[in-house]
């Protein structure tokens, strides 16, 4: 989706959204709030949270969804590395940054402002607080721009309602120290907000303001619940260039790029509790949907868990062999290029030799972990190899076992706690020199091409003379 059509589609549900609601917004006002969101949905490190996801995220049914989805994710400082212009506008009365961090200003810094006053309230912020852009730092943000955009259009327990479904998409909370859930605390927050703004929402209101931030917020993670674990990899692989911005220029980032990028996001699945990624609040979503979504979730994180550390493994070893050429290796050099419609390029994979006796998966998650590595994850929009050949070539040899146990030592290396050759030293069934073969094979490749290349020169001259 190009930005234009991203602008006319998201025109369009604006458009819907705010006539269902009866506010009365004028044509050159909706094209402005059209423009501001858009703009920074399209910037040039979106790969996962463009404009595609908000309308996924909002449904099709609710214009309180639609609004609250559209805003959700405008500012998100990690992937674009500051905040828009045309955004900032809106934040810098109520928010400035100290020593590279967000912060809201200290009350005697702030303006009176009731909008302000409310989403704060929502989210349980405070003067003064330094934001985590882990912990909401980017939904306080944009839901403070949501507000401050709306206000002049919308009452106040309208925005309360829209900022609240904002709130909701803090992802992969825990229950609290009082055994409530995120909806729960949200709940609270909603009821002091309601009472102390005099906003005069009833009980059912506030219920349904909360169902209706489990719906965002269990649609914001859905590729959580996709029956495909290849899709749901595929969307996790199209985060990785958004917050690893060297990934983002295809044959240019080195094999340290990359394994840093595996690095966190192995990380962030090995440490990620299957039960906090969906929400449900009475009976939304019905238990039976809920439980659909809980046991995909659950399933298909063990299956990233798994594959992620295959990933990690491969490119350890890639990495440690690399150190003998240099520090900073482009990992085209140690890979080869990537396949390229009209062109064949060599790669290491080719060069591998075939293996006897190979591991065979011993268990479902297995199974699907292998199927992934050998065919290949969906399709993404980040341009990176869907199947990993290296890998799979690694687990016929050492197995999954062998993949955890060596992904424990891969991280030892990473922090120089062993060396490289003791890392490479570490493999079994002689696997570094079946990979040190091939590698020598590679090059050996180029460098009879680049011998063709200088016969075929020498010829043409020979000719012309």
């Amino acid at each position: 989706m190009d930005s234009a059509q991203a602008y006319q589609k998201c025109l369009k549900r604006l458009t819907w959204a705010t006539e269902s609601l009866k506010l009365d917004i004028p044509q050159s006002e909706l094209e402005h709030i059209t423009d501001l969101i858009v703009q920074p949905m399209t910037g040039p490190w979106r790969f996962f949270h463009t404009p595609k996801h908000i309308f996924e995220v909002g449904g099709s049914k609710d214009p309180i969804e639609i609004l609250a989805a559209l805003f959700h994710d405008l500012v998100y400082v990690q992937v674009d590395w500051s905040i828009n212009f045309n955004v900032g506008y809106y934040l810098s009365p109520f928010a400035k940054e100290i020593n590279g961090r967000l912060a809201i200003r200290s009350q005697s810094d702030l303006p009176v402002d009731k909008t302000f006053g409310i989403v704060a309230s929502v989210f349980g912020f405070v003067p003064g607080q330094v934001l985590n852009p882990y912990t909401g730092q980017n939904e306080f943000l944009s839901a403070l721009v949501a507000a401050k955009v709306l206000e002049p259009f919308v009452l106040a327990p309208l925005l309360m309602q829209i900022v609240a479904c904002i709130e909701a998409t803090i992802p992969f909370r825990p229950t609290s120290e009082q055994g409530l859930t995120a909806s729960e605390q949200l709940l609270e927050r909603l009821n002091l907000t309601n009472e102390k703004f005099h906003l005069l929402l009833t009980d059912t209101e506030l219920y349904e303001t909360i169902k209706r931030g489990v719906r965002v917020a269990n649609r914001d993670v859905c590729s959580f619940a996709h029956p495909s674990a290849a899709r749901f990899l595929a969307n996790t692989w199209n985060l990785l260039p958004e917050t690893n911005h060297n990934l983002s220029v295809s044959g240019a980032y080195t094999v340290a790029d990359y394994r840093i990028a595996i690095q966190k996001m192995e990380g962030f699945m090995a440490s990620l509790k299957p039960e906090v990624v969906f929400r449900s609040f009475q009976e939304e979503p019905r238990r039976h949907t809920y439980n659909i979504f809980e046991y995909y979730a659950k399933r298909n994180i063990e299956i990233a868990q798994l594959y992620l550390k295959s990933k990690l493994v491969t490119i350890a070893l890639i990495e440690a062999i690399s150190f003998v050429i240099g520090l900073d290796i482009p990992l085209v050099i140690m890979m080869g290029e990537m396949p390229l419609r009209g062109f064949t390029f060599m790669r290491l994979e080719h060069f591998l030799p075939e293996v006897a006796n190979p591991y065979e998966p011993k268990t479902h998650i297995e199974q699907e972990v292998w199927n992934i590595l050998k065919y290949g994850r969906a399709k993404s929009n980040y341009n990176d190899l869907q199947h990993s050949p290296i890998a799979i070539f690694i687990v016929k040899l050492i197995g999954f076992d062998g993949i955890k146990n060596q992904c424990d030592l891969a991280k030892q290396f990473f922090v120089g706690n062993i060396s490289n050759e003791e890392f490479i030293n570490s493999f079994q069934n002689a696997l570094p020199e079946k990979l040190i073969r091939a590698l020598q094979d590679l090059f050996e490749s180029r460098k009879i091409a680049v011998s063709h290349c200088y016969k075929f020169t020498s010829n043409q001259k020979s000719q012309h003379h």
